[in-house]
């Protein structure tokens, strides 16, 4: 190494910023960001730093100094079961002195396991540098490390590289997280790529976070880790990381917005003990005999994190040989358990039976069940037949809150949604619309029940068109529709809801026939047996607006009183409760 990048690297350092747990506060991670770039002489940003390092083909040279410099400072934070995640420019594949194994050889140095080390890899850059990211995630892989995508969503290939990468951890890019609360279109991009990572078995992290608003959408969506200014900011002070965030557990436990997930039914999780993965052969056949009715053994690392399991056929040869027990206590000669570890199915506790049965469902290969763990750490296994109780459980529960014909949320769910948003008062101000079609009756008598379940499914699949996945979409029954969002302003839902009242109406000619289309209007019966006009097909809305004073006491009152002069208007009628 030149002395100019001796003295360029003695001038670095390491700030460390956590990663916590979404759903308990606890740190779960810590990412290494350089430092001090500044004071160099030659250098204006960390990016000049690759770049220089790059351009003299020493890249790689560098990298390995620098990640030493990273280790070696994260060794000395005081936290247990602690990851450490790494930034690695994707270049350093094409330096001619890369090799492998040099990163084994550093945490052994420390005397840190290779669990302990996440790399982060952007997916930022041209073609060439994907092509280089996919061999190295792979080379990676397959030494044992974890594995993250940094920048998740605005490199050039983001979904490609999610599809053929299989890494452990997704890093949503902070231009995604930053007022995500208030911005529908990166909510629902983000719920879609959490929802996405999480059926292909990955977990989420978000960049960025900077308020509590932002926090509970990122915990709503179902992301698992949150890094940002509102949980600490980066600090060259080791001392200053702690293992839990008081700051953010008192967020958690003061966040009273609905959850929609449905937890996981406790007892359908058997608790099969497991061996740590530094217990010796030995260890593992007695395990075998002492439990005749397990199959496998789950194989934990000393923080209890689920690493995999070992199929007892997978060791038979051994474990019944003439000599084979006598082989295992021998020390010298005994096997690492590491050899025989396969990979499992697992989820996360907190993504719910919905995700664990899509997880299990999507999964091509043959198996005997799913693991479930709980901030990493093993909590338990659900075998199949349980599997398929809960499935058919969960069927027949999402059945009997659900409307027939539009298979929409029922009338049950909807009265949870309305109770429970109001009841919220740490809330920014949501709406709730109620949707009513106008001389529906005398439609659904002149041209029969088919023709009127018709004009039903239509608006059913309108609405569900027009307003995101993440806002909550009901069928009250007949008729009336029921549908509550967040995070959008009143002009941007009223301006929405007025469109598709106008759709619907344009849409709803085509149910006639044509002399009835060309009239504007039918002719038939009304409730009193009377023969009178009835205009063509249209929607009424009424629009609730619900803030923190709202009232339970008030709401059906004022959603009568909407109803009432709606069906005078072609437009949306609003109020706030």
């Amino acid at each position: 190494m030149t002395k100019k990048w001796t003295k360029i690297l003695e001038k670095l350092d390491y700030a460390f910023q956590p990663i916590i747990h979404s759903h308990s506060g606890k740190i779960f991670a810590v990412e290494a960001l350089i430092r001090n770039v500044h004071k160099t002489d030659y250098l204006s940003n960390i990016q000049s730093l690759f770049d220089l390092a790059f351009e003299e083909d020493i890249l790689y040279e560098v990298d390995l100094l620098l990640r030493e410099m990273a280790i070696k400072k994260f060794a000395g934070i005081k936290i247990e079961n602690l990851r450490l995640f790494y930034n690695l420019d994707n270049r350093i594949i094409y330096n001619k002195n890369y090799s492998e194994g040099n990163t084994s050889k550093i945490l052994q140095k420390y005397n840190l396991p290779k669990s302990s080390i996440c790399f982060e890899l952007s997916e930022k850059g041209t073609t060439i540098e994907q092509n280089a990211l996919s061999t190295m995630i792979q080379n990676y892989k397959k030494s044992g490390y974890q594995i993250a995508i940094d920048d998740f969503g605005i490199g050039v290939s983001g979904l490609k590289l999610l599809y053929f990468s299989e890494a452990h951890i997704i890093k949503l890019d902070r231009f995604f997280i930053s007022n995500i609360d208030s911005d529908s279109k990166k909510k629902l991009f983000c719920s879609s790529i959490v929802e996405m990572a999480h059926t292909m078995g990955m977990k989420v992290i978000a960049e960025g976070v900077e308020n509590t608003n932002e926090f509970y959408t990122c915990k709503e969506i179902g992301v698992d880790f949150i890094q940002g200014f509102l949980v600490q900011k980066p600090t060259q002070d080791i001392s200053e990381l702690k293992s839990i965030y008081k700051n953010i557990a008192k967020i958690i436990h003061s966040n009273q917005r609905t959850e929609l997930t449905t937890m996981i039914d406790e007892e359908y999780i058997q608790n099969i003990e497991p061996l740590e993965v530094n217990s010796s052969l030995h260890d593992l056949f007695v395990h075998f005999k002492e439990n005749t009715k397990n199959t496998f053994v789950p194989i934990v690392d000393e923080h209890k994190t689920l690493l995999g399991v070992i199929y007892e056929v997978d060791i038979k040869k051994i474990s019944y040989s003439q000599y084979g027990l006598s082989l295992a206590k021998n020390d010298n000669i005994s096997s690492s358990l590491k050899k025989y570890i396969k990979k499992v199915l697992s989820v996360e506790s907190s993504w719910g039976i919905d995700k664990t049965l899509n997880r299990f469902n999507h999964n091509q290969k043959q198996t005997a069940g799913i693991f479930i763990t709980n901030a990493e750490k093993y909590k338990g296994f659900i075998d199949l037949s349980s599997l398929l109780i809960l499935s058919h459980k969960r069927n027949i529960e999402i059945a009997s809150n659900q409307n027939p014909l539009t298979k929409l949320p029922g009338n049950q769910q909807i009265e949870k949604f309305i109770h429970e948003s109001i009841k919220n008062k740490k809330r920014d101000e949501s709406f709730m619309l109620y949707f009513d079609f106008n001389d529906f009756k005398p439609f659904n008598d002149y041209y029969g029940f088919r023709q009127g379940d018709r004009a039903i499914l239509i608006f059913s699949e309108l609405i569900q068109k027009k307003y995101s996945s993440d806002n909550f979409i009901a069928h009250i029954g007949g008729d009336d529709f029921f549908i509550g969002i967040k995070n959008c302003s009143f002009e941007e839902v009223f301006e929405l809801t007025n469109n598709v009242l106008e759709e619907f109406r344009d849409t709803a000619k085509n149910l006639y026939n044509n002399d009835d289309k060309k009239n504007g209007y039918i002719i038939t019966k009304d409730r009193f047996e009377v023969k009178r006009k009835f205009n063509l097909l249209s929607t009424s809305c009424a629009i609730i607006g619900v803030n923190s004073k709202s009232q339970i006491a008030n709401f059906d009152h004022t959603l009568n009183l909407l109803k009432k002069h709606s069906k005078k208007y072609p437009f949306p009628l609003s109020a706030t409760i």
